[in-house]
């Protein structure tokens, strides 16, 4: 269901082919099994065009974006060739009998790249100036050395592979805008260097011209019926076309190319103006030129205007003679040969076909082909056997042409050995190759047959009368040990040395043969054994000689082929092979000539000789096939009469057997009756044994299933229990993790309060020992004052102080203690009583986790508004204290200035000067200031004994009241603390009470 776009053949296996379709994929198919082979994708684009390796195992599929190698025994891709896409690609192919392959752009850029490797050997250089047009379509030469481009113009681009340069612009007629397709037209003859160039343009013609004369040979198609695509068969016989209006016309190359291959008669051409090019694109552009007269349906403005010159009168017969098809000059080839001893491999064909004038009779030789194979040659493959099957059919093929041809050569031995050279050489094409050895045969095998079946003693004499002229030495050690010209010419003629020679030398020297007169032949051999001499005079055996004709030998070729042409001037005209032989003659046109220069009695009866065997020998077969049926039929008879009587005898014996057999079996059949009545008795007896142990075994079965089904309940009722044990067991642990994660947070928690008693108790502790310290220098400011007369008092207050303060201390110790106790007894009564309520409390743990939470945010709430409270007292207190302090001190100061006042008046009366200088020594050493006041007469002495007495006596009692409202404060603090434990272990399971320190 997709049309295809490309199609290609010649694989490995001969009956695969390609087909790339329109969904971007190519397919392989086998024709014998009409199925699907391998399908291989990889394109993004059509593919236009598929290239098939000569060994077809490799093949190159081409669209505009890339190009891609496979390998067709794994239908794997091998390498991908992208470019980009204001490039593109054209045509990407394999070329010719060689591992290169040519890909085009669309840039007019050509690359050439070694399959081996795929490095890029070589690109062709840009077109000269004035002469670039873009390449659309592409052929390349059989031989792989020449490539023909065309695109959008009537000019063809000619490149030499070998030179990798433009060698010539061929301009088509002016009818021609466009070139469409490009094909070479196959000859066997040229070497694969094909000359004939078939050119499809826009206006549906296909025209077919020489690409080295540049003349227009014939042209197919028309205006009204144009060509669509064509197609050339691979022996360029025939040429196919698809026409525009959907049908296919097969023409014939002979046909059309009859008139042109007549000798051109001599054409004077106007030269024409046309277009401009630079100097160096003017040297290659060659205009074509038609090369014959048009056909009735060619229109008049396509020819080229041209005029016939009459001949010259003087134009010698010699001319004519050494006139040759296809333009050569005889005379001209054998000067070229004798310059470089063989014509060029690239044109041997083509210049042997011309020398020898083939006919190319299709018609008559369809005509001995379509007889097919003679009967001489049915089994040819054992006595000659080839490894090549195609060769061997061809030599077949041939072998019979001649033989329906001629007799003689049905029973002529040594013809397939004379015939192999040239099928080998031509077995891609059976009409040539027929015609080359049929015109061997005609001329350069003259007189060979005259003495059939003997070898032809008369051309055998001819050349040793030669060698005998030339080299009788050589001669007369032959005749010495019976060596004759059977054993040392006659091997070398009718094989056509091609056993003594290689495939190089073998075509050099029939360049010269097929160059010269028949004669020419015979002078080869006869130098061929006189250039041997030196190894032939050594020999002394028969065999020895033998051996000798029939091997290679270590002999120039080019040294025979000088020494034939010596003998060809230098032997006496009595003698010379040349008096005998006629010249070379062609064959005849349409038909084939009569070859009948043999004896034919001799042929005749031979083949009478022959067919009689032959007739004998299908008699006696038909005879002894007949006796053998007929002894097979009687052997046959004898054993099915055997067979019956056997059968007859065996079917009585059967009979009275079953008869005996029949008595015996009523008489067991009674018996077995008797038997039958008593085994149905015990069979009854056994079914209700049977019924009743059934019905046991049923009711047993009842109660082992019932038991199994109790059994199957206990284990379900273990299986639950264990189940709700085990989710018990998860449930416990669930709880203890649960337990230990609030065990966690609350001594979390215990830790923060902890932190902020320890942060409270530092502030408190550090606010009381600043004002312990203060209180110190007062003391110390009061005691210095007095200390003069009050040292014991104040040792006295100050010991019954600190005794009061250590038995203040060891009441609150001795009291915290004795509560800790009491609170660890009702912990742990609390803690058992939580014990024996926890399965009950853990419905509702998530419930008191949310009070416990409110609570204690309730609390902490509660507790800093108490600290802020507290906070706000201790402000007033402290401002109190400070009043009290100035006060306190202005007091002091007042009293200290009295009493300084007062010693200097007494010092002044009983002289005292010394005892106040050093109180006053004393007092500022100890860093206390006393500052003299002015004199008052309010003062008296029993102010100096009584008044120091009252602010001593209030400080010890501020002393204490602090003391006291500390203790409060802290007091206050651990009741607290002991508030928020007690409502934690309310909602928790209680633990151990932490040990305290005494704050």
């Amino acid at each position: 269901m997709q049309a295809c776009t490309a199609l290609a053949f010649n694989l490995r296996r001969k009956t695969e082919f390609l087909v790339a379709l329109a969904d971007y994929s190519v397919k392989c198919f086998d024709t014998g099994t009409q199925e699907l082979v391998s399908w291989m994708r990889g394109h993004e684009s059509s593919v236009s065009s598929i290239s098939v390796h000569g060994s077809g195992k490799y093949a190159i599929t081409t669209s505009t974006d890339t190009a891609q190698l496979w390998d067709l025994d794994t239908f794997q891709r091998i390498r991908k060739l992208n470019v980009r896409q204001s490039v593109g690609i054209q045509k990407v192919f394999f070329l010719p009998l060689s591992n290169t392959i040519l890909s085009c752009f669309k840039d007019n850029s050509v690359f050439a790249w070694e399959f081996d490797t795929l490095h890029c050997k070589y690109q062709l250089p840009t077109p000269v100036e004035g002469s670039v047009l873009f390449y659309k379509v592409f052929a390349v030469t059989r031989d792989g050395q020449t490539l023909v481009a065309g695109g959008k113009s009537n000019h063809l681009h000619l490149w030499s592979l070998e030179l990798k340069q433009l060698i010539r612009i061929i301009q088509m007629p002016e009818e021609v805008r466009a070139v469409r397709h490009l094909e070479f037209l196959p000859d066997s003859f040229d070497g694969g260097s094909n000359q004939v160039l078939g050119v499809l343009s826009q206006d549906n013609i296909m025209r077919f011209i020489n690409i080295e004369t540049c003349k227009l040979l014939f042209d197919i198609g028309s205006p009204e019926e144009g060509i669509s695509t064509a197609a050339i068969s691979p022996n360029g016989r025939y040429i196919a076309s698809v026409m525009k209006n959907g049908s296919l016309n097969l023409y014939s190359v002979q046909a059309l190319t009859q008139e042109g291959n007549k000798p051109p008669p001599f054409m004077f051409k106007a030269v024409e103006d046309g277009p401009k090019y630079p100097p160096e694109a003017d040297k290659l552009i060659t205009k074509v030129t038609s090369g014959r007269s048009k056909g009735p349906w060619k229109s008049k403005q396509s020819k080229i205007q041209s005029r016939l010159l009459k001949l010259q009168e003087n134009t010698s017969l010699e001319n004519k003679e050494n006139e040759l098809p296809g333009g050569l000059n005889k005379k001209r080839l054998q000067a070229l040969l004798k310059g470089f001893g063989e014509y060029p491999a690239k044109y041997r064909m083509f210049v042997w076909r011309s020398l020898l004038q083939l006919p190319e009779n299709h018609l008559a030789f369809s005509s001995l082909l379509d007889r097919g194979i003679h009967s001489a040659f049915l089994n040819i493959q054992k006595e000659y056997p080839i490894k090549s099957r195609k060769l061997l059919r061809v030599l077949q093929r041939t072998l019979s042409c001649l033989a329906h041809w001629s007799a003689i050569f049905a029973e002529t031995p040594y013809m397939p050995l004379l015939a192999f050279p040239f099928v080998k050489l031509f077995q891609n094409n059976q009409l040539i190759c027929f015609e080359v050895v049929a015109t061997v045969v005609v001329n350069f095998c003259q007189h060979w047959f005259e003495y059939f079946p003997n070898p032809p003693v008369n051309v055998l004499s001819i050349m040793e009368n030669v060698l005998g002229h030339h080299d009788k030495e050589l001669l007369q050690h032959l005749v010495k040990y019976n060596v004759t010209s059977q054993v040392y010419a006659w091997p070398l003629l009718e094989t056509l040395l091609s056993e003594v020679l290689t495939r190089e030398e073998w075509l050099k020297v029939f360049d010269n043969i097929f160059s010269n007169h028949p004669s020419y032949f015979l002078m080869v051999v006869i130098a061929y054994i006189i250039c041997s001499r030196a190894p032939l005079l050594h020999c002394n055996q028969t065999a020895d000689f033998e051996y000798f004709f029939h091997h290679r030998n270590n002999v120039d070729i080019n040294v025979v082929i000088k020494e034939a042409y010596h003998l060809m001037e230098a032997t006496p005209l009595d003698i010379h092979p040349q008096l005998m032989l006629d010249d070379f003659t062609p064959l005849t046109k349409g038909q084939y000539p009569v070859f009948n220069k043999y004896p034919v009695f001799i042929v005749d009866y031979q083949a009478q000789e022959r067919e009689k065997i032959r007739q004998d020998e299908m008699e006696y077969l038909r005879e002894r096939q007949l006796a053998h049926e007929s002894e097979a039929k009687a052997q046959e008879q004898k054993a099915e009469d055997e067979v019956w009587y056997r059968k007859q005898k065996l079917l009585q014996e059967a009979k009275e057997q079953r008869q005996k057999i029949l008595l015996e079996e009523e008489e067991k059949l009674a018996e077995q009756r008797q038997r039958l009545a008593v085994v149905k008795r015990e069979l009854k007896i056994k079914e209700l044994q049977l019924l009743d142990a059934s019905r046991r075994r049923f009711l047993n079965y009842q109660q082992d299933q019932l038991q199994m089904e109790l059994k199957r309940l206990d284990n379900e009722i273990a299986r639950k229990a264990s189940m709700r044990e085990q989710e018990t067991a998860a449930a416990v642990q669930d709880v203890e993790l649960r337990w230990m994660e609030l065990e966690s947070q609350k001594q979390f928690f215990e830790q923060l309060i902890i932190k902020d008693k320890e942060a409270v108790t530092k502030e408190m502790k550090e606010e009381v020992e600043a004002h312990r310290r203060k209180v110190d220098l007062e003391d110390q400011h009061v005691q210095r004052l007095i200390e003069i007369d009050r040292e014991e008092i104040q040792k006295a207050l100050t010991v019954a102080e600190e005794n009061l303060a250590k038995a203040e201390q060891k009441h609150i110790d001795t009291e915290w203690k004795l509560r800790a106790q009491r609170r660890l007894r009702r912990d742990d009564r609390e803690r058992d009583k939580s014990y024996r309520e926890i399965v009950e409390l853990l419905h509702d743990n998530r419930v008191k986790e949310a009070e416990l939470l409110k609570a204690m945010r309730e609390t902490e709430e509660k507790q800093w508004e108490d600290v802020a409270h507290n906070r706000a007292q201790l402000e007033e207190e402290k401002k109190a204290a400070a009043a009290a302090d100035g006060q306190r001190k202005q007091f002091l100061d007042d009293k200290t200035n009295d009493a300084l006042e007062l010693a200097e008046k007494l010092q002044r009366e009983d002289g005292s000067f010394e005892r106040l200088h050093d109180l006053k020594a004393r007092s500022t050493e100890r860093g206390v200031e006393v500052q003299q006041v002015p004199r008052s007469g309010n003062v008296c002495l029993n102010d100096l004994s009584t008044s120091p007495s009252s602010p001593h006596l209030s400080s010890g009692r501020r002393r204490a009241e602090l003391a006291r409202q500390e203790r409060e404060l802290m007091a206050e603090v651990w009741q607290l603390r002991q508030r928020l434990l007690s409502q934690a272990q309310a909602r928790h399971p209680p633990a151990p009470f932490p040990a305290t320190t005494s704050p």
